[in-house]
């Protein structure tokens, strides 16, 4: 091992930045479909190593040094996240005669932007670099406040935080429900780079002890929890539709009504053999191809599919008049509408996506040509809060729609008093890649943070039903057609105080950032 980090620490130019990028890419085979955690072990001891050589070398003291770490880090960064978000550029293949041009932006242009945040990482933890544990410690803090702000800066993408390559099963979730994402993504890279220990033998005995304990906890308390039983609650019955339709399909207005009758008629499915009706239907997001409340007849067809009593969530577009000679807003929305044809509940989409619901700077990009992918006249507008939706029957559903469900933060904002999380979705944008599968991890993950149960419906999935610790007990896989009937436990007692999981993870970080100073100044030798 002292052989083989010599070696990396003294790569330079091509061959160091080659190193970077390749350590980066390995890392995201942690993520899913392939969802092979170890690899992150390889990935953040080549990083370490690669700072050591920075931090060895008299030449890149100072400023030099600095940028040279910034680098490697925007450099790792780059392999990471063009590794795992090269998928993003399907959605502009859709129409690709009019934006795969962007084709670029979408691949390596996303990527490098999200890279900077890992370049700042290893800048800020070049600060507080040793020659022992503590500069783990210090990178540790780094990625985990990176992680943070990477949620919310420029409107925020948390998309493959380094803690869900740590969370690919239910046992390995549950720490979630204590740390959150972004203190288990903290503690993930001090164990991940615990093993750079060994190539200089300094603090290794103090780190890799210390990893251990940690990776005993995450994967203790996770038997521990999902060993309890979950507490009481209603059962309620969900039938997810899942129809399976092509991207381009969905756009063609001359495909409108057959996409409508698709989904009516897989609502009017008869039941299998033993199945309980069920109390709702949920459509995916956007699935009604019109202005609902203009097509009286929709609500009519509806209404003759749905079993007395029942609720359909569907996903649709809301259009909201202005006044006279004003153009009207547009929101993305959830609709409940019960068995008679009567809209009941309504929710709009709160966080939306950059360039593909809305053009930020629209006045000056809009001159540029540059405009949203989803063809809307102004693009949609933001709802102005969240809020339950309050089903018939007393069921009370916190909506989130497609990638609102990556936001951690914002999952405190009104939860309180929910009964479980609706999440419609339409992964069909990205096809057959690994896109869909992190999607649908992610939904799991804020499961486990809230301790609420998730019904999640995806047009090409993946659709299902999610128990309170992330686990899948119903569902339809990948570019499936059909249906799924399921019952669920909901308005169960939450008994996670998500604003604590927020002040865990700074006492985490507060943790860290002590042992890389401790380090740092030599004030405990063993750390060295």
């Amino acid at each position: 091992m002292e052989r083989l980090a010599a070696r990396v620490m003294l790569l330079a130019g091509w061959r160091r930045a080659l190193l970077a990028i390749g350590a980066g890419a390995v890392g995201a085979l942690s993520l899913p479909p392939v969802g092979f955690f170890a690899a992150l072990f390889a990935s953040f001891t080549l990083l370490v190593w690669l700072l050591d050589g920075v931090s060895g070398n008299p030449d890149r003291a100072g400023s030099k040094g600095l940028r040279t770490a910034f680098w490697i880090g925007w450099l790792f960064g780059l392999g990471y996240f063009v590794a795992g978000l090269w998928w993003l550029g399907n959605a502009l293949l859709v129409e690709a005669d009019e934006f795969a041009w962007a084709l670029p932006l979408a691949v390596l242009g996303l990527p490098s932007v999200l890279a900077l945040f890992y370049g700042l990482a290893c800048l800020a933890a070049r600060l507080l670099w040793s020659e022992g544990v503590g500069r783990i410690a210090a990178l540790a803090a780094m990625f985990g406040l990176t992680e943070w702000l990477r949620s919310f800066v420029a409107t925020g993408f948390p998309w493959n935080a380094i803690g869900y390559g740590a969370m690919p099963i239910p046992l390995m979730m549950q720490s979630a429900a204590v740390l959150g994402l972004f203190g288990v993504s903290a503690l993930a890279v001090f164990v991940f780079s615990a093993p750079a220990l060994l190539g200089t033998r300094r603090g290794a005995g103090v780190g890799l002890g210390i990893a251990a304990l940690l990776i005993a906890c995450h994967l203790g308390y996770g038997a521990y929890r999902l060993a309890q039983p979950e507490p009481d609650g209603r059962k309620v019955t969900v039938r997810l539709v899942q129809p399976n339709i092509d991207q381009a399909a969905k756009m063609s207005d001359t495909d409108r009504v057959a996409t409508f009758e698709k989904h009516l008629r897989l609502t009017a499915l008869p039941l299998a053999p033993g199945e309980q009706p069920a109390d709702i239907v949920v459509w995916p997001e956007t699935t009604i191809p019109f202005i609902l409340t203009e097509n009286p007849d929709a609500l009519r067809q509806i209404a003759g599919v749905l079993r007395p009593g029942q609720i359909l969530l569907t996903g649709t577009v809301r259009s909201e008049e202005q006044g006279a000679g004003t153009a009207p807003r547009y929101y993305n929305s959830i609709y409940a509408i019960d068995s008679q044809g009567q809209i009941v509940a309504a929710a709009d989409k709160v966080h939306l996506v950059p360039f593909g619901e809305y053009v930020p700077w629209e006045d000056i990009l809009s001159k540029l040509g540059i405009s949203n992918i989803v063809d809307m006249p102004g693009g949609f507008s933001e709802g102005a809060s969240r809020h339950l939706m309050d089903i018939p029957g007393g069921l009370k559903l916190y909506p989130l729609i497609c990638y609102e469900v990556i936001f951690p933060d914002e999952m405190v904002k009104g939860l309180a008093g929910a009964d479980a999380i609706i999440n419609v979705t339409n992964d069909a944008w990205f096809g057959n890649t690994p896109g869909p599968y992190q999607h649908f991890q992610q939904a799991r993950l804020r499961a486990v943070e809230t301790g609420l149960p998730i019904i999640r419906d995806a047009n090409n999935g993946i659709s299902a039903t999610i128990d309170s610790r992330g686990r899948v007990f119903s569902g339809l896989r990948l570019n499936a057609e059909g249906v799924e009937t399921a019952t669920l436990t909901v308005g169960m007692p939450l008994g996670i105080d998500a604003n604590r999981s927020k002040y865990n993870f700074w006492t985490v970080t507060a943790l860290l950032l002590s042992m890389a100073v401790i380090s740092r100044l030599g004030l405990i030798k063993r750390l060295n």
